[in-house]
């Protein structure tokens, strides 16, 4: 074989660099050895061996290496070099230590192997060993500490490297970008703002030249530091600031709540890129202002922008800050003509859109298109069936779910307790307190406490409480607020009264949790009192809260402490009747004998009433004696539920009480006919 024919082979081994090449240069290295060149010339055995290294087949270079009769520096290198880059520390090391002569590049490429490893132990000694430090291996090893999060060492190495390199320049910093660059990124951080300082100063006393890299570096150093004056210095210095550059002053002024100025910034790019818009449509959605990051987004649109993943997920939770439909469907379908709508995370952002803007039936539609799911998108989807009431598939997601996180159970644990079932709650907890591998949290123990109370059973709530002062989340309020909710469901309000007493109250949560309790035990003025300190101490009342006191106000038939409430709830603290608070009120007019009140009371209501309402004003009629408007009442009932046993029942009452046998007979003759039962009491007791 002449030499240009190995000229030319050498320059094929060389271009052969990915696994597919493997077996072309398998031909050769048998052709190598057919006409025995291959241990003949050192060159074509190098190249052979780089090849292997350079593709990633180690054990074949391993092999080759083995049965090189010749080797020099640049075999060994070549396969310590692929053992670094295939990540085989231990072979790196062996072969390292193994080494007849080490030179400047085989320190080098070790050193960068572990540090990408993240085995800075092990790079720190071999780099003390190193004989003769040069500029490579010092940035190799600041780069590691600062690439693995050990920022602090990579500044204590930096100024270590510092020192180095004025002795050998003999006094003459020579800053090499790079370094700067990784310092600075170091700096950031940890948030080491008077440091990144002193570097940035000395950089301009000593005129180092400043590329976009490291321009970008000292722009995102004084975002994360918070000095966004600074930033915004350095960004107007620059000649043509580049889209990292923008993009961080953009999130820093975001961050800050100044979305004018981060506005500003977009605007200077005549023609951005779809990061810059990213940054600003998050920027709105974490200033809560969803209209105007959907209006970006359209405009991204208009100007022929393609959104990518970040865009889209972005986006879709803007829409669930509105809470309007329509805007779900539009990017739904925008994303989908891209096909990027099957993304993990655009996809569970569009669930969430669809659940938060209350179409649960469109979020369950698409998830039944999906082929890939995660953790957190199946804890989602258990969540969103719970709260309709689908308890079903709820369960066969969460059965089916081979990786379950402590989130994945509470999920299930809290849709089961809203729904009623508060044994399979508790049949859960006992699962999920059996298995070693769980460890459980205060939303498992709090779910598991209000399941007790929906079951009145006091024993097992006080033992549950007792493991959570075991875990030593006692004293959290998510479960003092379960257990002050489980003692008033039990009876026990004065130990609720004694627990909310001993709290530290940081929101109205637990607030409401006492007035409920309150309420439902017909403790009507200890409700109202407790109101009135919790609106002196300026905890704000929200809708609970106001469905507590009306409730109270019922209780006691305070009809004209109800109307006040009521009147507050609406014109003081704007807050939207909703059908529990209309219930109350009517409850209240009912009871109180004032009918008239509350059958205007239910003309008025902005949607539509139903049978539990009227049912309440038809229970006044009777008390009242008034058969007339009773009777009118109870059609009024069965026109909206036809099978309301209830109104029928107190409908034959109502004339068997006025001696219209003959009436009332028809009616539980029509209850037979039609086999409408009245539905039975239930009683719960433990054995």
């Amino acid at each position: 074989m002449d030499s240009s024919d190995l000229h030319g082979y050498a320059r094929v081994l060389n271009s052969l660099n990915t696994q597919n090449s493997v077996p072309q240069g398998k031909q050769l290295h048998l052709l190598f050895l057919k006409r025995g060149v291959l241990f003949s010339t050192l060159t074509i055995a190098n190249r052979l061996l780089q090849m292997y290294a350079r593709c990633g087949i180690m054990d074949d270079a391993r092999n080759l290496f083995d049965e090189m009769p010749q080797r020099n520096c640049f075999t060994w290198n070549t396969l310590l070099e692929g053992y670094a880059k295939s990540g085989r520390k231990d072979d790196s090391l062996d072969l390292f230590y193994s080494m007849p002569h080490k030179n400047d590049f085989s320190w080098n490429v070790i050193l960068s192997g572990l540090a990408r490893a993240g085995e800075l132990d092990v790079a720190q000694q071999l780099f003390v060993e190193m004989p003769n430090k040069n500029t490579v291996a010092w940035n190799t090893m600041i780069h590691g500490y600062a690439r693995h999060g050990k920022s602090r060492m990579a500044l204590v190495l930096f100024k270590d490297f510092l020192k180095w390199e004025t002795i050998e320049s003999g006094g003459i910093l020579r800053w090499d970008p790079f370094v700067l660059a990784t310092v600075i990124g170091a700096c950031s951080d940890f948030e080491g703002l008077d440091l990144g300082k002193q570097i940035h100063a000395r950089m301009i006393i000593d005129d180092v030249k400043s590329d976009s890299v490291l321009g970008s570096s000292l722009v995102n150093m004084y975002v994360k530091c918070g000095d966004l004056d600074s930033a915004g210095h350095l960004l107007n210095a620059m000649e043509v600031p580049d889209d990292y550059s923008l993009s961080s002053l953009i999130s820093g002024y975001a961050n800050c709540c100044r979305m004018d100025d981060a506005r500003r910034i977009f605007e200077r790019k005549s023609n951005p890129c779809v990061v810059l818009w990213n940054t600003m449509i998050s920027g709105y959605v974490a200033n809560s202002d969803a209209e105007e990051a959907l209006i970006f987004f359209r405009s991204m649109h208009k100007q022929g922008v393609v959104g990518d993943y970040s865009t889209f997920s972005s986006t879709l939770s803007a829409c669930s800050c509105i809470g309007i439909v329509t805007n779900c469907i539009q990017v739904h379908a925008q994303a989908n003509k891209l096909g990027i709508i099957y993304d993990l995370v655009v996809a569970s952002a569009l669930i969430d859109a669809y659940a938060k803007c209350g179409s649960h039936i469109d979020a369950c539609n698409f998830f039944s298109e999906l082929k890939i799911y995660d953790t957190i998108l199946l804890n989602s989807m258990i969540t969103i069936y719970c709260n309709c009431g689908r308890i079903i598939e709820a369960k066969r997601i969460f059965d089916d779910m081979r990786l379950k996180s402590v989130i994945s159970w509470n999920s299930m644990m809290v849709g089961l307790s809203q729904n009623g079932y508060a044994v399979e709650v508790l049949q859960l907890f006992c699962t999920m307190n059996n298995d070693n591998n769980l460890s459980m949290d205060k939303y498992s123990l709090a779910s598991a406490i209000t399941a007790c109370a929906g079951i009145a059973s006091l024993e097992l709530g006080e033992q549950i409480f007792a493991r959570a002062t075991v875990i030593g989340v006692d004293s959290d309020q998510i479960i003092a607020t379960s257990l002050i909710d489980f003692y008033c469901k039990c009876g026990l309000v004065r130990n609720g009264q004694k627990l909310f007493d001993q709290m530290t109250k940081f929101d109205e949560v637990v607030w409401n949790s006492m007035l409920v309790g309150y309420a439902t035990n017909g403790f009507g003025i200890e409700a109202l009192a407790l109101f009135r300190e919790m609106r002196r101490v300026n905890v704000t009342p929200n809708e609970v809260t106001f469905t507590a006191v009306l409730s109270a106000c019922d209780h006691c038939g305070l009809v004209e402490e109800g109307k006040q409430w009521f009147y507050v709830m609406k014109n003081e603290y704007c807050i939207n009747p909703g059908i529990e608070h209309y219930s109350c009120m009517i409850d209240l007019f009912a009871r109180a004998g004032c009918l008239k009140e509350a059958i205007d009371l239910i003309e008025e209501i902005p949607f539509q009433s139903d049978a539990t309402m009227w049912s309440a004003v038809l229970r006044g009629c009777i008390e009242n004696g008034e058969k007339s408007l009773s009777l009118k009442v109870a059609k009024r009932i069965i026109e909206l539920d036809p099978r309301n046993s209830g109104a029928l029942v107190q409908l034959s009452g109502v004339m068997a009480s006025t001696g219209d046998w003959k009436e009332s007979a028809l009616v539980r003759q029509f209850m037979r006919e039609t086999r409408i039962r009245k539905n039975p009491g239930r009683s719960w007791c433990n054995i």
